[in-house]
C-alpha cells in the first residue's frame, strides 16, 4: 500500500496489519522541511522518521518514494539527500522508488512554472542526480523504479527521456562502474542457472530506525544474487504486543529466478533448490 509518513503511525500499521497489507510505501519526496512546506505535503522530517521505526518494527519491508528536482532543490542537494537516505540509521528503507519532478498541465507546478517561478531539471542534471544515487546505493537496497512512465506529449518540462535508467547505467559504465542495488543483480532478470558449487552465502550487518538489521544473500562470484533475507531486531520502541526484546523478525525473504510448479524441480534451477530455507536456518 501507498501512504504518506503521517499516514503512517502505529494505528494506521495496525490497521494496514489487519488488512493483509504486506508492503509499504511511503511518499517521502524530499528529506528538506523547507520543501515540504513548499509543496504542501502536510508532514515534516520528524514524521518520515517515526514512519519508518513503526513500519520496520512492526514487520514490514518499506519502500521510500524520492522525487528528485521539487521546487527549490538543486542537484547538488538532491544528491546529499539520496547519500542522507541510506547513511543516516534512523532512515534506511528497504527499497525505493524514483520519480523525477515533472511540469503536467493543469498542476499547480504548471502554474508556478508558467510564471518563472519554477524552473525544472534539464535531462542533463537528473541523469548526473540518478547516477550518484545509483553509484552510492547499498548493496541491501533494491531501486524498483527510476522514473515514472509518462507520455514525452504529457511532460511540458522537465526530463523527458523516457530510458533514464539505460543512459544511467551507461554513465556507470564509462566511470567503469555498476550499479549494487538488488534488481540489477538478481540472477532471475539474467537467466541465470545455479550452480552449488558457485554461490556463497554473504552477510550484511546494520542499523536502521533504532534496531538491528541482518542482511543474507547468496551471491556468485560476479555478485549475482539468487536469494536474499532481511532479518530485524526491533528498537525498543517497537510497539506490538506480539513483540518484545527477545523478538526477531524475518521482514523479506526472496529467492530469484524462473517459477516452478509446486513440487517441480530442475537442477539448474534457483526456484525450489533449497536456497530459501538454508537462508531461514542461517
Amino acid at each position: 500500500i501507498e501512504t504518506k509518513p503521517d499516514y503512517c503511525k502505529k494505528e494506521h500499521v495496525d490497521l494496514m496489519l489487519s488488512y493483509g497489507v504486506t508492503r509499504i510505501e511511503i511518499g517521502v519526496q524530499s528529506l528538506q522541511e523547507r520543501v515540504y512546506k513548499i509543496v504542501n505535503r502536510g508532514h515534516n522530517y520528524n514524521d518520515v522518521v517515526e514512519s519508518f521505526q513503526i513500519a520496520k518494527d512492526s514487520g514490514y519491508k518499506i519502500v521510500a518514494h524520492m522525487m528528485p528536482g521539487l521546487p527549490t532543490m538543486t542537484p547538488e542537494e538532491d544528491i546529499a539527500d539520496f547519500k542522507k537516505l541510506f547513511e543516516d540509521s534512523q532512515l534506511r528503507p528497504d527499497m525505493l522508488k524514483i520519480y523525477p519532478s515533472l511540469v503536467i498541465e493543469n498542476t499547480p507546478l504548471y502554474k508556478e512554472y508558467k510564471q518563472g517561478k519554477y524552473k525544472p531539471y534539464s535531462d542533463e542534471d537528473m541523469i548526473k542526480v540518478l547516477t550518484e544515487a545509483k553509484r552510492n546505493v547499498p548493496k541491501w537496497v533494491r531501486i524498483m523504479r527510476v522514473q515514472r512512465e509518462i507520455s514525452p506529449n504529457e511532460i511540458i518540462a522537465g526530463p523527458k527521456s523516457g530510458n533514464l535508467r539505460q543512459i544511467v547505467h551507461q554513465n556507470l559504465a564509462k566511470q567503469g562502474l555498476l550499479c549494487k542495488c538488488i534488481r540489477c543483480r538478481e540472477a532471475g532478470l539474467s537467466n541465470k542457472k545455479l550452480d552449488v558449487g558457485d554461490i556463497k552465502l554473504n552477510r550484511i550487518d546494520y542499523d536502521s530506525s533504532g534496531g538491528k538489521e541482518v542482511f543474507l544473500s547468496y551471491e556468485d562470484k560476479n555478485e549475482s544474487i539468487y536469494g536474499f533475507l532481511r532479518l530485524r531486531k526491533p528498537s525498543v520502541d517497537a510497539h506490538r504486543d506480539e513483540i518484545d526484546q527477545k523478538t526477531c523478525i524475518v521482514r523479506e525473504i526472496h529467492v530469484y529466478g524462473k517459477s516452478l510448479r509446486l513440487g517441480e524441480k530442475e537442477d539448474s534451477e534457483i526456484q525450489h533448490s533449497g536456497l530459501g530455507k538454508n537462508l531461514m536456518r542461517e
